[in-house]
């Protein structure tokens, strides 16, 4: 569906060339929510903004849908465009326009007749939740309510590609999870794909099939949503799935339980999928003779199945523990130890 092919982006300035996109590879299949996740800086907005050429590469090329769009220009070009819709943080609505008319306002340029017009865009308000503000203006909208309009308007003209550039950024928590249920429900109707560039894992989590890890304008790790939070092969990475599965204090909490501890073994269990549902523990305590005391844990569902992690205390015979550690591996469950007395 979409093909990026060893794309580069430069920017020029006067202390110098800035590589904003450095040899860029992906490929995105059709129908999947593809996430794209960086800190500040990591180039993820120049990459998304070369998909529908509001940025031109340096070099590579760019194909959707069988379409080299990074080879074309003018009225093709537009055309190439009115397939790639685009949402964007701070929704980009005409504020002297009603909702009605922000919506319709892609269908005016792409020259749709008015009957026609209606009833897309009446369409569009259900699918997206605004059924009674059509006629209410940008400045009378929540934010939730503004980024609805976006998405809205970026589905006008039937698109087979959403862009959503930081979408859920400026956005509450619960107005955020509300957005991402809405995307998640529309590339379910639509089979619509989604490419979506963000800076919190929480946003991967909750929709995202696969992502590609960005880091000073390249891309360092890319792969299927639970693969990379169970094998993170990248510093950043493992960064952006510690957002997850610790919280702040995480770190502290667990050294001063550590300290109650002295004997024994401290042990960070991580369950990937189906293991999330094993009854690791009891087995654990039916077949050793030791002490299991939970210390931590937590489990967070993403769109491919459930991931866990689980901060366990073993205490017994040397020999004991190291069977139960044993036993832990046979059930196909990650094991790291954290500290051993």
């Amino acid at each position: 569906m979409i093909l990026l092919e060893n794309v580069k982006k430069i920017y020029k300035a006067k202390s110098g060339d800035v590589t904003a996109v450095d040899n860029a590879n992906l490929k995105i299949d059709k129908g999947e929510i593809f996430g794209v996740i960086g800190y500040s800086g990591a180039g993820k907005s120049s990459l998304i903004r070369l998909f529908n050429q509001l940025e031109k590469p340096t070099s590579g090329q760019i194909t959707i849908a069988n379409r080299v769009i990074s080879a074309i220009t003018g009225s093709e070009l537009r055309k190439a465009r009115q397939e790639i819709g685009m949402i964007f943080q701070h929704f980009n609505l005409l504020w002297s326009r009603t909702v009605r008319e922000n919506i319709e306002f892609p269908l005016e340029i792409a020259g749709v007749d008015k009957a026609k017009r209606r009833k897309r865009v009446d369409e569009l308000i259900h699918l997206v939740g605004l059924e009674g503000r059509g006629d209410a203006y940008p400045s009378q909208l929540s934010g939730g309510q503004k980024q609805r309009v976006g998405i809205a308007r970026a589905l006008a003209n039937n698109p087979q590609v959403l862009l959503c550039d930081e979408a859920t950024s400026a956005l509450d928590p619960e107005t955020t999870d509300q957005i991402l249920d809405l995307l998640l429900d529309i590339n379910k109707r639509l089979g619509l794909t989604i490419v979506l560039i963000t800076h919190e894992m929480h946003v991967i989590r909750k929709i995202c099939n696969r992502v590609a890890v960005m880091e000073r304008g390249k891309i360092v790790e890319t792969g299927p949503v639970l693969d990379v939070f169970r094998n993170p092969k990248q510093d950043i990475t493992k960064r952006f799935v510690q957002q997850l599965t610790d919280s702040e204090d995480t770190n502290e909490t667990i050294e001063s339980l550590i300290e109650k501890y002295p004997d024994g073994k401290v042990i960070r269990l991580q369950f990937i999928g189906e293991a999330v549902e094993r009854p690791v523990l009891q087995r654990l305590m039916q077949r050793s003779d030791i002490e299991v005391s939970i210390l931590q844990g937590n489990i967070a569902q993403t769109n491919n199945g459930s991931y866990g992690s689980l901060v366990v205390h073993l205490n017994g015979e040397e020999i004991a523990i190291q069977q139960a550690i044993e036993g832990i591996h046979q059930d196909q469950v990650e094991l790291e130890v954290i500290a051993h007395g």
